[in-house]
């Protein structure tokens, strides 16, 4: 059975197989979700790998190494927990013999995950001193190169993942633009302006797709690795559909990430706001990642190699040499780091005769050597990458070691008195590592400060502490204190934070009161997080500080926040409140408890959250926008507020009204109003009271009113004058809005009435007399006279008729033009003076009075309907009386004696229609003329009118367009509509061949219109049609039309060919079946020869069944085909099955070839190009070229120093058309000579020489 491809699991390092081809549901094939982890323990300890395994059916686990099975079972003890899921191996006693690889198999019927790790067995101690001293230096540099070329047999690299151009396309989209030419260098991409126009072209398309599923995206932060060697990378995404999913693709493979920081890929989301995080990161994890909803692209990343820290493969081991003697470390990290430092006791070594520092060439080894070690150079050496470092102890002569050891994979503590001794006796040296403790476990309480509880190692060795030190868990930036009381002194005390021991440069502060120790920190940052040591004498105490980094605002933003921030009305605001944190932040504004919404809009607000701060802008600040603002940053680390107070200063608002004005009598006019509502922001410092007079548009200032007093008296105004007044207030930042009053009189002591309207007593071409009464109420009991004013119709304009009152009330206004109309008004005057115009007259014309018209003529009913009556009449004779300006129209019923009118006004014309009238009814009419000098005399009509419509007779209306043949083809749809005009509304009957139509044919009828349907025609359809109008009176009209149902013709029968006459061809065919049936066609003659392609028109029209072609060829062949056609198309062809030939009878003739002579194109070898002179570095490339010319073609032969070159290995030879080359890849001094080239042929040869120099690169 063939085995699937391996499988990708959740873990890194593990292969998966699959065996079957299909697995069924509710089973799986097996996987780790625990693999071991690898080791580096001290001779003699036990290791202990454990595995967590799942699967259905449950696995069988195997463990095995390089060198086979592990069938000891004193050595190797291997065990399962109950569950089936935890496997692990021991291996008891370690030497040196079983630093190996180990593996872990598990498997079961449906397939076999595999992991591997690594033990390394280091070896100390008397052995190790015994075996360095025996062996001469020469055997210790033999041991590193053999160490270093293991080393080197590692696997090869994997080989470099082909990208797809379609992700670096959506890199390019997301990315800055400053990182195009980066990103075009390193994928090739050469046509920049090329780019930009693809790009313009896919951010549409790419658009369109996502706004599918997300509202908006913003705030793109791409790929960073941390200080802690994690890679972040975050988005805010407005998701249309809470539910839609997110993906994770890395090189177009999709990524499996947990919402927990467990895996090593997993998503952190607040809010918006989404993080994706990779942990413990590899050289495979750089690439291109992709972060989809559903199948929408939104944000593209690359993360590099080149910023993927470096890790440790091979940790440093503990070197031991004599005094004055050479010690060497050697790190071996899993990519090279450029920036990689060596440390002593945690100060830089530099480069020197003291310490030599060597790379391999791959960068991946690391070598320190300290030649001539002394006792000071004793202590711990550590290789640091700025991410990880690996530290290990050199030990002089021997001497005990007194500090602790601490690697990048492996930590431990252990007092000096638990150590033992490899030799026994006072020369015995102390193991390093703890005994009886699991190098894979590092267990670590989460007790909080004050709860009473602490972990195993917080709690102490029983009887040592009375408290031990207790998990702590600070916000940055804080106070921390890790404090533990002692039962009696134990000896020297020491403070270590993850295996490092801690001194006062470390930012800590060391205190003891009596037997209690404490650890102070004074501000806690993110990196002092770690697991925290108490060792004194040969006791410790542990636990861990854990620090939340919650968003920090820094002191001096807080302290200015403090002070109002004072803006003026219309500025622009921005606040911008920078702060600091290294998880993904939600900002959110509020104003008075109130949540500020970015509106989107361009005058509103607008909340950003960027790189390390906030910012709340007001595009145009206004009084509403003041007040107490709170800005809240929230993190999964904790939250932090900051608060500002803004005060927008505008100017004040209008005084609250009404604007109260009373009229003091001749002591002026009062004015009172209220303090306005909103002063904006600054006291009012008092107010300004203006006025403007009625017709007038300047305002005078009259006073200025304290801000204490809101009444004003202005006793400047005149009486019997209009004013208006407004109030303005008026702080430090000017004069507010106004609140202004209604337009007021000033009353005048006693003034007149307006007298009545004048009445029109007479008018002509000479005056107009008017008439008018007096005035009453106040003021009106002494009138001095009247004032008289005339204005023509339609004119605002009034014009005085008199400069002096007269005291009658009768005045006749004699300036006035003939023909004109005017209107009059009359103002009384009294001793105070003239009072209110009194309303203004009718309109009147100033000319000599008119005589009555007199009485139409020619009256008549020209039309009648259902509900009208239409009238026409002739103009009155202009010798009765002047001439009629219009007409009144009346009619009475039948059964009354009041005439009505049938209209408003007057009709200019002499014609009318009267509506609206009751159907059937009779009625008297009467017309009358009427001028400016009154009625004339009506005219009736001496019948009675009925309204009923006017008989019309049935006749049918025919166009120049209308034909009495149609021809329609058979299938389609028959439309044949009919007007006619007949009053009242006529029977109408269709008839086909005179009788009735049939059920299938549809017929409709509507005022003036009927119309023939037939929705599918046939040829059974065709025959006269006959449309029949009978009115009730029993008088009718008739239309005859024809109408022909038709088809395309049938094809004609077959084509026979025959010669009547030499030199021509007649065909004749079957007629078609319709000529049979009496439908008029005709036929088409088609011919087509060997010679002309296409088919060409012989004749047309043809209404027989023959036809003969003229001008035939012998030897072409000649087609005919037979069409019939009709009035509505043409039928299928009918083609003849063999062509018409008549043969040729050719000639014979014979062709003489002409004889020629070859030219003889023999040539013997000579170069067209020599060889030249070469002067070359060693381990450059080498190429010799030249040019030969001969025929045959030559031979060449490369000799050196005169010795043939053919079938040595170091050297290459071409020869591509004529062009000869003699390669060498990488000369040497060795290869420097006389080299020559030899071209021979069967008529000679040639030779070319050259010399090689290889110059030595000096060392």
């Amino acid at each position: 059975m063939a085995e699937k491809p391996p499988r990708k699991s959740a873990l890194h390092g593990v292969s998966i197989r699959q065996l079957v081809e299909e697995i069924p549901e509710g089973c799986s094939t097996p996987d780790f979700q625990q693999k071991p982890v690898a080791l580096a323990l001290q001779e003699g300890k036990n290791a202990i790998f454990r595995a967590l395994v799942c699967g259905e059916p449950q696995p069988e686990v195997h463990w095995q190494s390089t060198k086979g099975h592990l069938s000891n079972s004193s050595k190797y003890h291997i065990s399962s927990s109950p569950s089936g899921k935890e496997h692990v191996l021991q291996i008891n006693k370690l030497t040196g013999e079983d630093s190996d690889l180990y593996r872990c198999t598990a498997v079961n019927v449906y397939g076999e995950a595999t992991c591997s790790t690594r033990l390394l067995v280091i070896e100390v101690g008397f052995r190790k001193n015994r075996k360095r001293h025996k062996e001469p230096q020469e055997d210790l540099k033999k041991e590193l190169m053999d160490y270093r070329n293991l080393l080197k047999k590692r696997a090869p690299p994997p080989a470099k993942k082909k990208v797809d151009l379609e992700q670096v396309w959506q890199l390019l989209m997301t990315a800055d633009r400053k990182d195009y030419e980066r990103i075009c260098l390193k994928y090739g991409i050469v046509d920049y302006r090329g780019m930009l126009r693809k790009l313009k072209e896919m951010r549409k398309e790419h658009e369109d797709k996502m706004a599918q599923y997300v509202n908006t995206v913003s705030n793109l932060r791409h790929i960073k690795v941390s200080k802690e060697g994690i890679a972040r990378f975050d988005l805010e995404l407005d998701l249309k559909d809470p539910g839609s999913k997110v993906y994770l693709y890395k090189d177009g493979e999709m990524v499996p990430y947990s919402l927990d920081n467990q895996t090593k890929h997993c998503l952190r989301r607040l809010g918006k706001r989404y993080q994706f995080q990779i942990r413990d990161l590899q050289a495979e994890d750089a690439g291109i990642y992709q972060v989809k909803v559903e199948d929408a692209e939104i944000f593209s990343t690359e993360l590099d190699a080149s910023a993927i820290p470096s890790r440790v493969v091979v940790p440093l081991v503990e070197a031991h040499c004599e005094e004055q003697g050479d010690a060497v470390f050697e790190c071996v990290l899993s990519s090279p780091c450029p920036h990689a430092a060596w440390n002593f006791r945690h100060r830089p070594l530099q480069p020197s005769d003291k310490y030599e520092v060597f790379v391999s060439p791959d960068g991946l080894t690391h070598r320190l050597v300290v030649r001539g070690a002394h006792l000071s150079d004793m202590g711990p050496y550590s290789l640091g990458t700025g991410f990880h470092s690996s530290t290990a102890w050199l030990v002089v002569g021997g001497k005990d070691k007194s500090l602790l050891t601490a690697s990048a994979d492996h930590q431990s503590w252990e007092p000096l008195s638990h150590l033992g001794s490899r030799r026994g006796g006072p020369e015995g040296r102390s193991d390093i590592y703890s005994q009886g403790r699991d190098a894979t476990q590092s267990p670590r309480s989460r007790h909080k400060p004050g709860t009473g509880g602490f972990s195993k190692e917080a709690q102490g060795p029983r009887g040592y502490f009375s408290q031990g030190l207790a998990d702590t868990e600070v916000q940055q930036g804080e106070a921390a204190v890790l404090s533990c009381t002692l039962t009696r002194y134990l000896g020297p005390a020491a403070w270590f934070k993850d295996g490092v021991k801690l001194s006062t440069q470390d930012g800590v502060v060391f205190e003891q009161d009596g037997l209690v120790h404490k650890l102070l920190i004074a501000h806690v940052q993110g990196t002092q997080a770690g697991r925290y040591t108490f060792v004194a004498g040969n006791q410790r105490s542990e636990a861990t500080l854990s620090v939340h980094d919650r968003p920090v605002i820094a002191a001096d933003v807080t302290e200015k926040l403090r002070e109002p921030l004072v803006v003026k009305a219309g500025k622009p605001v921005t606040v911008k409140i920078p702060f600091q944190s290294r998880l993904p932040v939600q900002a959110s504004w509020k104003k008075d408890g109130t949540e500020v919404v970015d509106s989107g809009r361009r005058q509103g607000a607008q909340v950003a959250l960027g790189e390390g701060f906030t910012r709340l802008c007001l595009p145009s600040a206004s009084r509403k926008d003041g007040g107490q603002y709170r800005v809240t940053l929230k993190s999964e680390g904790g939250s932090v507020q900051a608060e500002l107070t803004l005060q927008v200063i505008d100017k004040p608002q209008a005084p609250q009204g009404p604007l109260e004005v009373e009229d003091r009598r001749g002591a002026g006019v009062c004015l009172h109003w209220r303090p306005p509502k909103d002063d904006g922001g600054r006291a009012v410092e008092h107010y300004v009271v203006e006025r403007r007079q009625a017709g007038r548009t300047a305002w005078l200032k009259v006073g200025e009113p304290p801000a204490g007093s809101t009444t004003f008296t202005d006793a400047h105004v005149e009486q019997g004058r209009k004013y208006t007044f407004r109030v303005r207030a008026v702080t430090s930042e000017g004069a507010g809005e106004a609140l202004e009053s209604m337009e007021v009189l000033v009353a005048p002591e006693a003034l007149p009435g307006p007298p009545s309207s004048p009445a029109i007593q007479s008018a002509s071409s000479q005056g107009i007399t008017l008439t008018w009464t007096a005035p009453r109420g106040p003021g009106s009991a002494h009138i001095l006279g009247y004032l008289i004013e005339k204005r023509k119709k339609g004119s605002s304009a009034w014009t005085p008729v008199n400069a002096q009152p007269v005291p009658e009330r009768r005045w006749t206004v004699a300036d006035v033009r003939q023909g004109c109309q005017y209107e009059f008004r009359v103002t009384a005057v009294s001793p105070s003076g003239p009072g209110e115009p009194g309303p203004p007259s009718d309109a009147v014309f100033a000319r000599d009075p008119m005589r009555p018209p007199g009485p139409v003529r020619d009256l008549q009913v020209t039309d009648t309907s259902h509900t009208s009556i239409t009238l026409n009449w002739a103009q009155p004779d202009t010798q009765d009386g002047d001439t009629a300006q219009g007409y009144v129209v009346e009619l009475r019923g039948s059964d009354s004696l009041q005439w009505s009118p049938c209209h408003e006004g007057t009709v200019p014309v002499t014609t009318f229609t009267a509506k609206g009238l009751r159907p059937q009814e009779s009625y008297f009419v009467r017309v009358t003329a009427v001028n400016d000098g009154g009625r004339g005399e009506p005219t009736s009509l001496d019948t009675l009118v009925q309204v009923v419509p006017v008989a019309v007779r049935p006749k049918f209306l025919m166009d120049s367009s209308r034909r009495d043949s149609l021809m329609v083809r058979a299938g389609e749809t028959i439309r044949v509509p009919v007007s006619f005009e007949a009053v009242p509304m006529p029977e109408v009957t269709w008839l086909k061949d005179g009788l009735p139509l049939l059920k299938s044919n549809v017929t409709s009828t509507k005022e003036g219109l009927t119309q023939l349907l037939i929705p599918v025609a046939s040829l059974s359809d065709s025959g006269v049609y006959t449309v029949l109008l009978r009115s009730p009176q029993g008088t009718e009209a008739l239309y005859r039309f024809s109408l022909r149902v038709a088809a395309c013709p049938k094809a004609p029968g077959p084509i026979s060919l025959k010669e009547n006459v030499p030199g021509t061809v007649t065909a004749e065919w079957e007629p078609s079946p319709d000529e049979a049936g009496g439908v008029p066609l005709y036929y088409e003659v088609l011919t087509r020869s060997s010679v002309h392609g296409p088919w060409r028109q012989a004749a047309d029209r043809v209404h027989t069944n023959h036809y003969t072609l003229l001008g035939v060829l012998p030897g072409r062949e000649y087609h005919f085909r037979v069409v019939a056609k009709n009035e509505l198309g043409a039928s299928l062809p009918s083609d003849t099955s063999q062509p018409w030939r008549i043969p040729r009878q050719r000639d014979r003739f014979t062709v003489k070839s002409p004889s020629y002579r070859e030219p003889n194109l023999s040539q013997k070898p000579r170069f067209l190009v020599g060889l030249r002179t070469h002067l070359l570095p060693q381990g450059c490339e080498c190429c010799m070229s030249c040019a030969v010319q001969g025929w045959p073609r030559p031979h060449v032969t490369w000799f050196k120093d005169e010795q043939s070159l053919a079938g040595n290995p170091a050297v290459y030879s071409t020869d591509v058309l004529g062009v000869c080359s003699l390669f060498i890849p990488s000369v040497s001094p060795k290869d420097s000579g006389q080299y020559k080239a030899v071209a021979e042929n069967a008529l000679g040869q040639a030779v070319s020489t050259a010399t090689l120099i290889v110059t030595e690169s000096s060392s």
